[in-house]
């Protein structure tokens, strides 16, 4: 027997300190014109020094659990999608579940970038829908300000944290998941990533000195593919779902540059008014732009029960990701 699968619950965590386009002007040359034409931020959320991935992936959990009237005991599985872990063992889900008390969850985490929220939505569905599984919790959750380089202006000005959770259950007929695809192409690897740290280039004296453990990205590359498989995927599922542009009532793309999301939403003939950005005041957190964006959406009610929401993103590796759903 099939289950129908939606998400029941959202939350959200963002960091209190805010960095400023003026405040980079002071440590990095750049300016708050060059920024804002650029990328179309203006702000930031940066998490202090004391505060890890897991401290806002246990508020978004807890915030999420609330609302959708679940206990932390009931969840079957804990998904965490980041590329900046606690640390390299264990998974943060493991650390997150442990906090949060969910003793009869399985924990583990997926690293797919900007796209990871899609993948861990992609598998909680697979879950839920065939019946092993009847309630998971999906976070997306980031803590980029760490593996950035502060006196890089090509990167220092994206990149920011927060988390996003959703939780993952049966819901009733005719709404939940309609459509859904993920993506990779491997050969785009070296346009978005961090050389160093990893057992090919393990962390060492050296890697410190030249900074390849940071965020490296070759910006122009990555906006073609970015808009071109966005656009794409986005298409697919709602072809796939028997619905087109026009039909919906949301696109809440992944937060990577307002450029790309404008590229986006011209490809799929739709304006401002239905593609939804937040960028300007919170930033790119990667994986916890698309659950961020969902909850703010849900709260301000500008969705609620029976919208049809597309989510789309685009991260590093290369990865990329659609899902069509009715709340």
């Amino acid at each position: 027997m099939a289950f129908n699968a939606g998400i029941i619950g959202t939350g959200a965590a963002l960091p209190d300190n805010i960095v400023t386009n003026f405040d980079l002007e002071k440590i990095v040359d750049t300016s708050d014109e060059w920024i804002r034409s650029r990328t179309g931020i203006r702000q930031r959320t940066i998490a202090r020094p004391d505060e890890c991935n897991s401290t806002f992936a246990i508020r978004a959990g807890c915030e999420a659990l609330e609302r959708s009237g679940v206990g932390a005991d009931e969840l079957d599985m804990l998904i965490c999608a980041t590329v900046t872990p606690d640390m390299p063992l264990p998974a943060t889900a493991c650390l997150i579940q442990a906090e949060l008390g969910a003793s009869n969850a399985a924990a583990f985490d997926i690293s797919a970038a900007c796209s990871g929220f899609i993948y861990g939505l992609s598998v909680a569905e697979k879950f839920v829908r065939d019946g092993s599984s009847e309630k998971i919790l999906v976070i997306g959750s980031e803590l980029l300000s760490k593996w950035t380089d502060w006196t890089d202006r090509a990167t220092c000005v994206l990149f920011a944290d927060g988390a996003g959770a959703a939780v993952v259950g049966r819901v009733p007929e005719g709404r939940g998941f309609l459509a859904s695809t993920i993506g990779s192409d491997g050969n785009f690897a070296d346009v978005l990533n961090v050389p160093a740290g990893g057992t090919r280039e393990p962390f060492s004296e050296a890697v410190l000195a030249s900074g390849r453990h940071y965020i490296k990205m070759r910006g122009n590359e990555l906006f073609k593919v970015a808009v071109r498989a966005m656009a794409d995927s986005s298409k697919q599922v709602l072809k796939e779902a028997g619905y087109g542009p026009e039909d919906l009532d949301l696109v809440i793309p992944h937060q990577a540059n307002q450029r790309i999301t404008d590229g986006v939403a011209q490809r799929l003939g739709l304006g401002p008014d239905v593609v939804y950005s937040n960028i300007d005041r919170i930033g790119n957190s990667s994986s916890a732009t698309i659950p961020i964006g969902l909850h703010e959406n849900l709260l301000s009610g500008r969705i609620g029960e029976g919208s049809l929401v597309l989510l789309t993103a685009f991260g590093g590796g290369v990865t990329w990701g659609a899902m069509l759903l009715r709340l």
